[in-house]
């Protein structure tokens, strides 16, 4: 996700080695569509990001967004036209 030319991130983003391994090879760009991504999770599943379970999910979702192939999109999702 850290393309040649790609400006990366200037801290991690993240505690822990997860945000080291995002701050290692994420950039900006990539970074800015997890937000909105994420965005789309909390609002769809009603999340709260301060309760434990929500943030393992939203943790295991960024991995697997940035290092897995893709994160989940909720079945009700629809993007706006």
């Amino acid at each position: 996700m850290l393309g040649e030319g790609a400006e990366g991130l200037d801290y991690a983003p993240y505690p822990g080695p997860l945000g080291q391994r995002i701050y290692d090879s994420v950039s900006k760009e990539a970074w800015q569509k997890w937000l909105a991504h994420q965005t789309i999770l909390i609002n769809e599943y009603r999340l709260t990001p301060i309760e434990p379970d929500a943030r393992k999910f939203l943790e295991t979702e960024m991995e697997k967004f940035f290092f897995g192939g893709g994160a989940t999109v909720p079945d009700e999702f629809v993007a706006p036209e």
